[in-house]
């Protein structure tokens, strides 16, 4: 598995393709090949895994970013007014959505949730641009296992006057995540299960092998 980054005249596609199906095929395999490793593993949760997914050396990744974005923006219902996440593992999604609907003509905030109100000054939970009472913010996440900290996410916007009834993920390891969502009223998106992965992962490494 290779942690360099894509070579200049591979980039190119990254950001030329109009092809979402290809550069959704892409990010998959940066996945593949940055963020998935398999051993022993105690997750945030405290749960012991066979395997982990460190999402951030995905979407702090340049092509990375600039795919998630693209794929992510894609996802937002028409009425979106903001995206948001729980601090740390969204700051760079969330930054990427943002960003990349400014070149979409469709120019979309980003909202930060900390995960302890600050100490000093506004004292505030929620970094970012002030947007109308009820205003439609969607919660981003990079790796979704029991759907806690996107679920706080939602509680501290909705708490803030906002509207919040959609979350979108990365990757779902499928632990739970998706059932706490709807049992909450939440509708769950998702770019990636984690069968989507561990099943590429499997036929890189049978690639490789063979040469």
């Amino acid at each position: 598995m290779s942690n360099s980054t894509e070579t200049s005249n591979q980039s190119d596609i990254w950001a030329t393709t109009t092809d979402l199906t290809t550069l959704r095929q892409k990010l998959l395999d940066l996945f593949c090949q940055l963020a998935y490793q398999e051993g022993d593993f105690v997750l945030s949760s405290g749960q012991q895994s066979s395997y982990y997914i460190n999402g951030k050396q995905v979407t702090l990744h340049p092509q990375g970013a600039l795919a998630v974005g693209r794929l992510l923006l894609q996802l937002l219902p028409k009425d979106t007014q903001a995206v948001a996440g729980l601090t740390l593992g969204a700051d760079p999604i969330v930054s990427a959505v943002s960003v990349v609907s400014v070149y979409e003509n469709r120019p979309i905030p980003a909202l930060i949730i900390r995960k302890e109100a600050k100490g000093h000054g506004t004292m505030a939970y929620i970094e970012g641009p002030s947007l109308p009472q009820g205003a439609k913010v969607v919660v981003l996440e990079d790796v979704v296992t029991t759907g806690q900290s996107a679920l706080k996410a939602v509680e501290r916007l909705q708490a803030a006057g906002y509207t919040v009834n959609r979350v979108i993920s990365l990757i779902d390891r499928l632990q739970g995540g998706a059932e706490l969502y709807q049992s909450n009223g939440l509708q769950f998106d998702v770019l990636f299960s984690i069968r989507d992965l561990q099943e590429r992962y499997q036929q890189i490494l049978t690639k490789v092998s063979n040469h």
